[in-house]
């Protein structure tokens, strides 16, 4: 599985937001000669990668972005799935790696705490779950119930054993996905360059949405949130206000026409969650966003909202299945387009 878990349309920096063809779409303010925006587009992480700077020189927002996509292929270097020769396929292959690169450490650190969090809903060790579905889509057809059950019995998020030198996999079996929480990390690393390099006002998308400062007229940036069943709409239109934003959906990857069969799996059973149809969450980091987005699909509504009254500055927006939104107070503001 690539770690393209939906599609972004980047929007020019217009006076408002425009129709969404994918998971965000961006809105920004009209440019002046003062505040010109500096924007840079590419492929990494398995999606169209976007960057918008505003407020600096062009040469000086050049280097930030230069700074910030150096950090992406970083992260891509070590954390994906399709370079054989990166910390992951490394560790997946050879069930250790030594000397992990801290970069490696800190996001399993998160996976780990988001696992306790919420119950083992979020699972790194789902990718034996992963690659058995896609298996069987290549002939045409889903898993039995004992090929499910025998992946499921290779899906544990305690036997990932990580130390200060190394990362063990305990179960022999056992592979791990970074999928649901990579891109969050890697919008925080992007924000963190720009940081270093003088930017104070930015967009980040790296298949999740991070942001610095505010538009130049003051307001927030918002990005508007896909429709899981109209993929040129939007749900919603929520201002950042200094933190992330995260959206899984059961839209993403598909394995049957009704999406109840789809790339999100409960590790518990093997199956994936029949609740909620997209879950975005607003939070501190982008890294955060990720992983709470992914375990809130497997939570369902309830538990969800149970969770984030424990933790700090989240807020989310359920979309169920059968249309009804949920949000939490902060979630705010939205533009209901969703109606079943």
């Amino acid at each position: 599985m690539s770690l393209n878990r939906r599609r972004f349309l980047c929007l020019s920096l217009g006076s408002g937001a425009a129709a969404v063809a994918g998971g965000f779409a961006w809105s920004g303010a009209k440019r002046s000669p003062s505040q010109d925006a500096v924007t840079r587009r590419a492929w990494a992480l398995g999606s169209d990668v976007s960057m918008t700077v505003m407020g600096l020189p062009t040469d000086q927002a050049e280097r930030a972005l230069d700074a910030a996509f150096e950090e992406l292929e970083l992260v891509e270097q070590l954390l994906s799935l399709y370079r054989p020769n990166s910390q992951l396929c490394r560790l997946n292959r050879d069930r250790v790696l030594h000397q992990p690169h801290p970069y490696f450490s800190a996001v399993l650190a998160m996976a780990e705490q988001t696992s306790r969090q919420s119950d083992g809903a979020f699972d790194i060790t789902v990718q034996p779950l992963w690659e058995l579905f896609a298996a069987c889509q290549k002939q045409g057809r889903l898993p039995t119930d004992s090929q499910i059950a025998a992946a499921r019995a290779c899906v544990d998020w305690r036997a990932v054993e990580v130390s200060h030198d190394h990362i063990y996999l305990r179960a022999p079996a056992t592979a791990i996905t970074l999928n649901g929480i990579a891109q969050g990390f890697a919008a925080d690393r992007a924000i963190a360059a720009l940081c270093d390099h003088g930017v104070e006002h930015a967009l980040v998308n790296s298949g999740e949405i991070g942001c610095l400062g505010r538009k130049p007229d003051g307001r927030d940036w918002t990005v508007g949130i896909q429709h899981p069943r109209e993929p040129d709409a939007f749900v919603a239109l929520p201002a950042l206000r200094g933190r992330s934003l995260a959206t899984s959906g059961d839209y993403e990857t598909t394995f049957s026409a009704d999406f109840s069969k789809n790339h999100i799996f409960d590790p518990h059973t093997g199956q994936s969650p029949s609740e909620l149809a997209s879950v975005s969450i607003a939070a501190p980091t982008a890294m955060q966003a990720d992983a709470l987005s992914t375990a809130a699909m497997v939570l369902g509504a309830d538990r969800t909202l149970a969770l984030i009254e424990t933790l700090a500055d989240i807020d989310a927006l359920l979309v169920l299945k059968q249309g009804r939104m949920i949000r939490t107070p902060g979630f705010l503001p939205v533009k209901k387009r969703y109606d079943g």
